[in-house]
């Protein structure tokens, strides 16, 4: 009978330890998305200020670069997050 409370028990610490790894994970998450995120709005607010036609010359061919480069960035890591890395075939 002890011995079945013991197992209940470490199974118990397990499910409650691999909970506390589980929020653990999504506060480390929340916290890096958020700063990360606003970090590249900030950057994109500063690409924006090269749009001041007085103080830079550009055209619609270099307006395109830009944001074909932005943009293609912006599938490729959104694709991250929906299709992780494939992992190697094993048996």
């Amino acid at each position: 009978m002890v011995y079945i409370i013991d197992v209940l028990y470490i199974k118990h610490l397990r499910i409650m330890d691999n909970l506390q790894n589980k929020t653990k994970k999504r506060e480390r998450f929340k916290r890096l998305a958020v700063y990360r995120t606003n970090e590249v709005l900030k950057r994109l607010k500063v690409l924006g200020n090269c749009a001041n036609r007085s103080a830079y010359d550009y055209n619609e061919e270099d307006i395109n670069k830009i944001f074909s480069e932005v943009e293609r960035r912006i599938k490729i890591i959104k694709a991250k997050f929906h299709f992780p890395k494939h992992k190697e075939f094993k048996l």
